[in-house]
């Protein structure tokens, strides 16, 4: 009788998916998902093996490896759904040929990917002590964290005009600007170091201005910059104002926003992708799933 052979766990794909790019070539995501697939020697029957949500469990386990591998910067993605390895993707394969593991890729334990297990197939991949209503919300967690660098990746290639107006439709779906959504764009030539207004009340008594900064991951803003924002809003003898940026603050920026007499917001990417996904700005839902526990009435 001849034994299946068990589909690799999504780790198991690191490796074939960096041999699949490992010569430099710009790939999609429906060529990764069948490149990968034959380089790590899938049956048919593998192949055919089909999760709940009806997605293959190959392709899902293969798109959390190009995740993993995203997140850890061994692989790049140039545009929405292509994939292309780094020096850093190079040097893992060619110190790991055989196998790669979580643990190698985040050294550091990087908190926003290895926080949670994986989505869909967790009860069958991992060895836990969490009960199945933990897995799936650690799952939804790890899987937000994917889209939420995806969503800075789409914020940062578009104009900054597309930032601004972004971010104003999230501070109104998180129920800034009242109940007649008193909000408005600012930016452009002459806007004064603001690129929108918030009126917290219907005469416009009390308002927060925003600054929306279209920034790459590696260009941090810094003191001289929030300095720059809080002039801006002295000038418009306002109190309140809301820095965000698809990038981050450094800490003498933090800490100067924390010291001063106005009441200043700093919002940095990963917060910004956080709130967008919570609040269903630029997201929108792709699967529901219905719990049920006893109706213990029932049996009375």
């Amino acid at each position: 009788m001849t034994v299946p052979v068990e589909m690799p766990v999504w780790e198991g794909f690191l490796v074939p998916v960096l041999q699949v790019l490992s010569d430099g070539v710009e790939r999609g995501r429906r060529e990764m998902f069948h490149l990968t697939a034959a380089r790590a020697g899938l049956t048919d029957e593998q192949l055919a093996e089909v999760l709940d949500s009806c997605q293959t469990k190959a392709n899902n386990r293969i798109g959390w490896a190009l995740s993993a591998l995203a997140l850890s910067e061994a692989i790049d993605r140039p545009r929405r759904g292509r994939y292309v390895i780094t020096d850093r993707g190079r040097t893992l394969l060619a110190q790991h040929p055989g196998a790669l593991s979580e643990r190698i890729l985040f050294p550091d334990g990087r908190r926003r990917w290895r926080a949670t297990t994986p989505t869909q197939e967790a009860v069958e991949d991992t060895d836990s002590d969490l009960d199945p209503l933990e897995q799936i919300d650690q799952g939804v967690t790890r899987y937000n964290a994917d889209v939420a660098v995806q969503l800075l990746d789409r914020l940062r290639a578009q104009e900054p005009a597309f930032l601004e107006q972004a971010v104003l439709d999230l501070l109104v779906a998180m129920g800034y600007g009242g109940a007649e959504k008193q909000v408005r764009r600012l930016g452009g030539s002459g806007d004064g170091g603001v690129d929108g207004v918030i009126d917290q009340d219907a005469l416009g008594l009390d308002r927060v201005y925003v600054q929306a900064k279209r920034y790459a991951a590696d260009n941090v803003v810094g003191r001289e910059t929030i300095q720059a924002f809080v002039g801006a809003l002295h000038g418009r003898h306002a109190s309140r104002g809301i820095f965000i940026t698809t990038s981050r603050f450094t800490q003498h920026a933090v800490d100067y926003a924390a010291t001063i007499n106005a009441r200043v917001i700093l919002i940095d990417g990963e917060r910004l992708a956080r709130l967008m996904i919570q609040y269903g700005v630029g997201v929108q839902t792709r699967h529901t799933y219905r719990l049920v526990e006893l109706d213990e009435d029932f049996f009375e």
